[in-house]
């Protein structure tokens, strides 16, 4: 996810603007003896991409869908209800839906926002799967001084009542892992290993956690073994360069093919959604550059 600033205002208000759609983009500079141009049919098809929408804000929801269904992009993270339509009419599928969260900083973490989010959530659930849909994302908030212990108590509090409805309706509640270090100053859910053990609290199938490859390589690293050591708790990741959540090419710290191969060798099924934000002015030859650096 993003920095604050830039996320919190694209959820709440994406502003549509006109973009220039490209077709064509160039492989990733880790491998220059393969540069060529890249269409939806040279895909691998091992991952199911997806890019998320709020980083592309100056494009309408209609603009993105066609320039992800060239690229050959099967899905759109964070959107809601309003923009699942738009999926729909160009063959996308909303990869993980939001519109139920408060925010980042007022989640599940806190019993004082409990009754708003389990009525939100309680409402959505059954939106999410009536529109063919399978993942709603959610938070656990800012620690506001909780320790472990009562932070993982109070998440288990306020999502418990939530579980029958979500596995009755075959949605799984996704928690994103963010960084406290730089973007999400105290934000709880900060390691994989506190989401995992939220997790086993909670017990079902239907809470899993959104694996950040940005925001944990810069609270924990260790990626891949992470990946490894805790995938049975992760349905989702985002992508994004380190440092400053730029581009995924030669230009950041991160070798992304591999751990696309370390995601596929956990026999990972679900979706890996771009969450860079573009520096280069053409937004979309950079989001297919990352597709294919991805696309393992």
């Amino acid at each position: 996810m993003a920095s604050n600033q830039n996320r919190r205002s694209a959820i709440r208000n994406i502003v549509a603007g006109t973009a220039a759609i490209t077709a064509t983009g160039m492989l990733s500079s880790f491998k220059p003896s393969e540069e060529k141009e890249l269409g939806a049919d040279a895909l691998k098809g091992n991952i199911n991409h997806a890019v998320c929408r709020w980083c592309y804000g100056g494009m309408s929801v209609e603009e993105l869908c066609i320039a992800a269904k060239d690229i050959g992009i099967k899905g759109i993270d964070l959107v809601g209800p309003a923009d699942w339509p738009t999926l729909k009419k160009y063959g996308l599928y909303s990869s993980m839906c939001n519109g139920a969260e408060i925010g980042l900083n007022d989640g599940f973490g806190d019993t004082q926002f409990h009754a708003t989010l389990q009525k939100n959530y309680a409402e959505m659930i059954p939106l999410v799967a009536k529109a063919g849909y399978k993942n709603l994302i959610c938070f656990s908030g800012s620690r506001r001084g909780k320790d472990n212990e009562t932070g993982w108590n109070n998440c288990v509090a306020g999502l418990k009542p939530l579980m029958p409805i979500a596995e009755k309706h075959g949605v799984t509640l996704v928690m994103e892992l963010l960084n406290s270090k730089i973007d999400h100053h105290d934000y709880q859910c900060d390691r994989v290993s506190w989401g995992a053990e939220l997790c086993k609290r909670l017990g079902s199938e239907n809470f899993k956690l959104l694996y950040d490859i940005y925001h944990m390589q810069i609270d924990e690293g260790d990626v891949i073994r992470n990946i490894g050591e805790y995938h049975q708790y992760i349905n989702h990741y985002h992508t994004g360069g380190v440092p400053g959540r730029a581009e995924i090419d030669d230009t950041q710290e991160l070798y992304y093919p591999a751990i696309m191969k370390a995601i596929l060798a956990t026999g990972h099924k679900g979706f890996v959604a771009q969450e860079f934000i573009p520096r280069n002015a053409d937004k979309v030859a950079s989001l297919r550059k990352a597709v294919h650096i991805c696309d393992v």
